[in-house]
Parts: C-alpha cells; sequence; structure tokens
C-alpha cells in the first residue's frame, strides 16, 4: 500500500514544479512584453517626431532664419557688456552683511534706479546707468571644507564633538560659511568696478559693529602676544638660572659632592621641558601672527578688481541663441496648437458622424 502511495506523491512533486516553473515563465515573459511595450513607445514617438518635423522643416528653417536675424541685429545694436571680479575674505561674520549690500546693489541695478545707486556707490549718475549686474557667490573645493570643519569641530565640547562627522557637516554646509567668496561685476563701463571697489569694501569697513568686534580681536592678540613673550622671558631666565648653578658646581667640586645622582637626571629632565615649552611658545607666537595677518581687516582682498573688465562672452550670452531657440520654440507651439486643433476636429466629428 506504501508503494501505491510513493508514486503518487512523486507525481504530485512534478506536477508542482511544473507549475512553478511555468508561473516564473510567464513571469519574465510578462516582464519581457512590458520592456518591449515601453522601448517600443518611445521608438513610436521618436518616429513620429521625425515625421512631425520633416513634414514642417521648411517652417523651422523660416522661423530660425527669423530668429538669428533678429539675434545678430540686437547683438550689433547692443552695447557691449565687460565683466570684472574680485575675490574677498570675510572676517568677524561679516558675509552675510556683504551679501544683503550687494544684492541691494543687484536690485537698485535692475530696477534701473541710476539715482539712488549713484548715491549708494558713491558714483555719478552716468555711470551707475551704465552698471547692469553685480553678484556675489562662494567657492570652496574639498581642502577649504576640511579646515573649515576642523575648525568647526575644535570650538565644541567633547560631547557635542562625538556626534557630528564630516558627512553631516558637508549636508549642512552653507555657503555663507565658506571661507572665499567672488563679487561679479557686469558693465557696459569697462572701468566702473575698478571705481566701485573703495565703496564695497568701506561699506563693510564703517560698520560700527564690525569695528568693534576688530578691536576687541586686537586687543585679544595683543594680550596673548604678550603673555607668550613673558613667558619666553621668563624661561630663558630659568635656562640661565640651570647654566649658572652648573657652572658654580664645576668650579666648586666639594659643592657638587651633595649633589646626587638624582639630582642631576631631574635637572636634564627640567631643562628638557624647558625646551619643549620654548618650542611650543614659538608654534603659538607663528599661529598668533598668522591670524594677526589674516584679521587685519574686516574684509580681506585676495584679488582685486582689474583696472578694465575684460568682453563678456559665449553663446549664451548672445542674442542670436537665444532668438534662435526663442523662434524655433514659438514655431513649434503654433504648430503642435494647430495639429491638436485638427485632432480634436476629428475626434468631435467620429463622436458626432
Amino acid at each position: 500500500m506504501n508503494e501505491n502511495i510513493q508514486p503518487k506523491q512523486n507525481q504530485s512533486d512534478e506536477v508542482d514544479l511544473t507549475q512553478l516553473f511555468r508561473m516564473i515563465g510567464n513571469g519574465f515573459n510578462r516582464f519581457f512584453k512590458f520592456i518591449g511595450s515601453i522601448f517600443k513607445a518611445i521608438f513610436t514617438a521618436i518616429i513620429a517626431l521625425l515625421i512631425f518635423i520633416q513634414k514642417n522643416i521648411i517652417k523651422f528653417a523660416i522661423a530660425g532664419a527669423l530668429g538669428i536675424g533678429l539675434g545678430i541685429f540686437l547683438d550689433l545694436t547692443k552695447e557691449t557688456e565687460y565683466v570684472s571680479t574680485m575675490v574677498v575674505e570675510p572676517n568677524f561674520n561679516s558675509v552675510q552683511q556683504l551679501y544683503n549690500n550687494l544684492n541691494f546693489y543687484n536690485e537698485l541695478a535692475e530696477a534701473e534706479d541710476s539715482i539712488s545707486l549713484a548715491q549708494a556707490l558713491n558714483i555719478s549718475q552716468s555711470d551707475a546707468a551704465t552698471l547692469n549686474k553685480i553678484t556675489v557667490q562662494s567657492f570652496s573645493d574639498e581642502n577649504q571644507k576640511i579646515k573649515l570643519f576642523d575648525e568647526f569641530v575644535k570650538g565644541l565640547d567633547s560631547t557635542t564633538r562625538s556626534t557630528i562627522d564630516f558627512e553631516s557637516y558637508i549636508k549642512n554646509f552653507n555657503t555663507l560659511d565658506a571661507r572665499f567668496h567672488q563679487i561679479k561685476v557686469v558693465s557696459t563701463n569697462s572701468m566702473l568696478a575698478k571705481k566701485i571697489q573703495k565703496t564695497i569694501l568701506n561699506s563693510i569697513a564703517n560698520n560700527e559693529y564690525f569695528k568693534v568686534q576688530k578691536q576687541i580681536n586686537d586687543e585679544n592678540l595683543y594680550l596673548q602676544d604678550t603673555i607668550y613673550r613673558k613667558q619666553l622671558r621668563e624661561i630663558d631666565s630659568l635656562q640661565k638660572l640651570y647654566k649658572q648653578v652648573m657652572l658654580e658646581t664645576a668650579k666648586n667640586p666639594n659643592l657638587g659632592t651633595n649633589i646626587n645622582m638624582a639630582d642631576k637626571e631631574s635637572s636634564q629632565n627640567k631643562e628638557l621641558e624647558l625646551i619643549k615649552q620654548i618650542d611650543v611658545l614659538k608654534k603659538n607666537l607663528v599661529v598668533l601672527n598668522q591670524e594677526r595677518a589674516n584679521k587685519s581687516n574686516i574684509l580681506n582682498v585676495i584679488s582685486d578688481f582689474p583696472d578694465r573688465g575684460v568682453k563678456v562672452k559665449g553663446l549664451f550670452n548672445r542674442y542670436v541663441f537665444w532668438c534662435f531657440v526663442g523662434a524655433i520654440a514659438i514655431a513649434l507651439s503654433i504648430l503642435c496648437l494647430i495639429e491638436l486643433n485638427k485632432y480634436l476636429k476629428n475626434y468631435s466629428k467620429e463622436q458626432n458622424p
């Protein structure tokens, strides 16, 4: 009886496996058919687009030619634009004020309010009228971000420091946190940027809040420098004292008998410790001098505006490109509306014969 049951179980297992493989095969077939339908739809759309372009190629050519002609005319009649750039390093959290000031100047330029712009930048109204755009943006490479992260972490307590890593810092990195910022001036006057450089810098340097911050920072640096130098003088005095004791010991052998080997080793260790302290203090003075140099101004100028700006070039800055693209886009929109209108009329006739 068991022999009869076993063949039936084997047949049942074979049927289940057959159905399973059949289901898997059907699933793959449906998947590949779905992928094939997507490629087919894309291919059909491309062919339809090519047919549409072929059908209206002359109309597109006429629209493109008109756009190019208009663009050439506008490029020939417009005034030549010049661009100038300056790189600055804001200190004492003055970067936000810098951005606010430059955005204000740019808004006046876009509004073509040459009177207010001339007063704000301390230039003539005719010069102010030549300003087309003034922008500012930050830039920093990976090395600069690592240095900023290191400085940021040093200012945190040990508990907070353990919860912050470089990746999370980069995700929350604000462009205002960057060390360097590039100011760009676009004008029809090639020498305008140089004229307004001093005003831009003074708008930050003459701010009372930043002046107080700089004054306090200078006093702190001076105090720290005084402390370091005083410590160096004290260490120098101790070294002279040790040397004098050693010379006296050498001159009076009887005095040396009272000094055991432990005392000699202790003196040598103290001498080495003093040398180490001198090295540390000298390094601190170097860092202090670097900070004094970096914080000597509220707004450090890394690269001035050039005496003359360079001509604005590039395809995207020419009317001929944008007029051509615009003319093609307008023609395409009109032709698509015409085709849509025809389709709707035909659809309406089929629904209402």
